[in-house]
């Protein structure tokens, strides 16, 4: 698959979903507390998407996929399933949400904190963070994918921590996965040059012990095999001639 380069227009497009994504993360920020199961934060982003934004909920049915949003909690890496399961204090969960407005994608996830995390879980949740926003301030016409990789996996690991490598950052648009693969580790100046006009998220998943993951039963959730706590934060990126622009910003975020 070759990597579709954007117009303007379908930027602009993608700008109003990646809006929406970010939207449903700050409407649901407030009901994340201990006693909410996962199951229930799905039923409200669900609604929100559905009946607010008049939008679509891209993990639901894809490729099987139960639930309309993907919740992670402590050790689990990605692709949690909502479940039953009640929030205890000191759990971290990640919320990843992609929203389809017409016919574009808008992906971005969140680290959240449930009363008060163990100060391991709050480090880890840090350097993710952290991992995300110097890559994203590096993106601009030039700087190869290589160059992301490096410096996202260094940051980890100069931390104590570690890159989960199975998994990766991906080019969006019409489609929910594109080309080209966003590796957040990887060798500087290789891979493919960064141009305006292309789409992509960036979304590393950090471990706090080692990097080895597993792939449960159910097909989906992906957990440390160490059971060490990992995080993620995710936003979607359109390069622009100068730099690029986060289409996922949520309010109040500074990167």
């Amino acid at each position: 698959m070759a990597i579709e380069i954007k117009t303007a227009a379908e930027i602009e497009t993608m700008r109003v979903a990646g809006r929406l994504a970010a939207e449903v993360l700050e409407m649901i920020a407030p009901y994340v507390v201990a006693g909410v199961t996962t199951e229930e934060l799905d039923r409200i982003c669900h609604e929100h998407i559905v009946d607010v934004q008049k939008a679509i909920p891209a993990p639901l049915n894809y490729h099987g996929f139960p639930k309309s949003i993907c919740s992670s909690v402590n050790h689990q890496v990605c692709h949690g399933i909502p479940s039953p399961k009640r929030l205890k204090d000191g759990d971290i969960v990640n919320l990843d949400i992609t929203v389809i407005k017409d016919g574009f994608h808008g992906d971005t996830s969140q680290m959240f904190f449930v009363g008060e995390p163990n100060q391991r879980a709050r480090h880890v949740t840090r350097i993710a963070m952290e991992c995300l926003y110097l890559a994203i301030r590096m993106v601009r016409p030039g700087v190869r994918l290589g160059d992301l990789g490096a410096a996202i996996q260094r940051h980890a690991e100069t931390h104590g921590c570690s890159i989960v490598r199975e998994y990766c950052g991906h080019g969006i648009g019409r489609a929910f996965h594109e080309d080209p693969q966003v590796l957040h580790y990887g060798t500087p100046g290789t891979g493919i040059e960064l141009v305006p006009g292309m789409t992509f998220t960036i979304e590393p998943m950090v471990n706090a012990g080692k990097r080895h993951v597993k792939l449960l039963p159910d097909n989906w959730t992906v957990i440390t095999k160490d059971r060490s706590p990992s995080a993620q934060w995710e936003h979607t990126l359109a390069v622009t001639d100068s730099g690029c622009e986060v289409l996922t910003l949520r309010r109040g975020e500074v990167i």
